[in-house]
């Protein structure tokens, strides 16, 4: 843990380990032993991911430089995917280190996803999909003929 200041979201325990660890349903696109890529159910742009260190850390400033640079490197691999398959014409990318910063989950995470038809990604309410929903997105993402999303180091 790194000493900071940084105000985090209480809870417990984390939705993210809970989901890595298979307590709660979930849809992951892809996994390795440093990140994983889940398809959130709150859909703020076309193909909409989070890519997360799969072990927990609760902001960038407490990850390792392996997961760092897995993170990166995931995150591109994300926004090609999602540029390959839904052909946006953006790719948004955001990253909130602490409630102040609008941090709702304390466990990092970026977000990827497609620009919507009006442009942007919308930040207000958005209906929560069903796992079957979020799986046919991964299914969309992942395809025998592509390289894969996550890529071992």
């Amino acid at each position: 843990m790194t000493d900071t200041s940084i105000e985090l979201p209480h809870e417990d325990p984390c939705a993210f380990c809970d989901y890595l660890a298979g307590r709660r349903p979930y849809t992951i696109v892809c996994r390795t032993h440093l990140v994983a890529v889940l398809v959130t159910r709150e859909q703020r742009g076309i193909g909409h991911v989070l890519v997360v260190p799969t072990r927990h850390c609760a902001t960038l400033l407490e990850a390792t430089a392996p997961a760092r640079h897995a993170l990166i490197d995931t995150v591109a691999a994300a926004a090609a995917r999602i540029d390959d398959v839904y052909e946006r014409p953006g790719i948004a990318i955001w990253q909130n280190n602490g409630s102040p910063a609008h941090q709702a989950i304390s466990h990092l995470h970026f977000h990827v996803a497609g620009t919507l038809p009006r442009g942007g990604t919308e930040f207000g309410t958005v209906p929560e999909l069903s796992v079957d929903e979020t799986d046919d997105i991964a299914r969309n993402l992942t395809h025998p003929d592509r390289p894969p999303v996550c890529q071992q180091r």
